[in-house]
């Protein structure tokens, strides 16, 4: 069996270090490894379009966005497939086929659905393709025959449901679909970065992200007006670094060289940790510690999208050729989808 990795996102604004964390860096790693036979990378717009319906213009001018925050970090259009959903019209038909095989007390309990339906205040009257996206989703995922997913943990229940639909479908009509699984971010403070502001997630809509995109002084303005510890008031008072963003992005992003060439007191992470925690070190010096970490993280991807921004016409030729290559794909999944389900009529019939 071929080794098939399928991932994406929602254009529904820039990319940002949450993004970047979560499973961008680990998307260019997987696809660098030569572990992998495919690579589909995808501009989820129709899924984007389930909760912006009447703005489709906030989707619509976000999809090179994204494309150029992909370019920028290291996707390789001739190692990986980029495209864009909508292009993909197989993926719509699938959907419909596995709604058939999911309830909606069972899509009602998804862990990840309650969150974003609580979060976009859709208890009153929630978008019926909003609500089916699991199902939406486990049509992208099986339609490239999907042997591997990278994603952030707050996908997990999206994934575990596409299990179910896969197992659903091969019980009922023979083995068709292709089982996934999940690759998490190896580091573990990667999982899920919280904003600048202190809050569990990192946001467009809460306006609490740094953006892949950020030029160095708003990058250098954002992280030193970062959420820290509020009980350490004075550099001498002692601090956490439990639940403290300042920590966790330093956990998620420093590493040793840092040290080395931009705060040489300390040799490792540990021994910063251990002085905050027992007091006599300030929230700046460690906040402008991050700041020259970050600027070393993401000034290569800041230059590259400036480069590609430079080669729209390109851009869009990628995402084109892309597009057409993921429908083929896709259209032999679905061509064996129907025979299973013995819906191909017209095959059948010898006409």
């Amino acid at each position: 069996m071929q080794k098939i990795i399928l991932t994406g996102d929602r254009p529904t604004g820039r990319l940002h270090v949450g993004h970047y964390a979560g499973s961008l860096k680990e998307r260019v790693e997987l696809q660098n490894s030569g572990q992998f036979d495919k690579v589909f990378i995808m501009i989820a717009d129709a899924q984007a379009l389930t909760d912006n319906a009447e703005h489709p213009e906030k989707v619509r001018e976000n999809v090179l966005e994204v494309a150029l925050d992909y370019l920028a970090c290291g996707i390789d259009p001739e190692k990986s497939t980029i495209f864009i959903q909508s292009a993909v019209p197989q993926l719509t038909e699938l959907t419909a086929y596995y709604m058939n095989l999911v309830t909606v007390s069972r899509v009602q309990r998804n862990p990840t659905v309650k969150t974003e339906i609580k979060m976009r205040n859709f208890e009153a009257s929630i978008p019926v393709g909003f609500f089916v996206y699991p199902i939406s989703q486990a049509a992208d995922i099986t339609a490239f025959r999907a042997t591997a997913v990278p994603v952030g943990e707050d996908q997990l229940p999206m994934l575990e449901q596409c299990k179910e639909i896969v197992n659903k479908f091969n019980s009922v009509y023979g083995e068709t679909l292709t089982e996934p699984e999940i690759i998490l971010p190896s580091n573990k403070a990667c999982l899920r970065l919280p904003g600048i502001d202190g809050k569990a997630k990192m946001s467009k809509s809460l306006g609490n992200c740094i953006y892949l995109s950020d030029e160095a002084d708003v990058i250098k303005k954002k992280i030193m007006s970062m959420f820290t510890d509020p009980n350490h008031v004075r550099v001498e008072d002692p601090g956490k670094v439990e639940g403290n963003p300042v920590f966790i992005y330093l956990d998620a992003f420093s590493r040793p060289e840092h040290f080395a060439e931009f705060l040489p007191e300390y040799a490792n992470l540990d021994e910063l940790k251990a002085h905050y925690q027992r007091g006599g070190l300030g929230d700046v010096k460690v906040k402008k510690f991050l700041n020259n970490v970050m600027q070393a993280e993401l000034a290569p991807i800041r230059e590259r999208r400036h480069m590609w921004e430079q080669r729209l016409d390109e851009v869009k030729m990628i995402l084109k050729q892309g597009s057409e290559t993921a429908r083929a794909a896709a259209a032999e999944t679905l061509h064996d989808v129907r025979a299973a389900m013995q819906i191909n009529y017209f095959e059948n019939w010898h006409i």
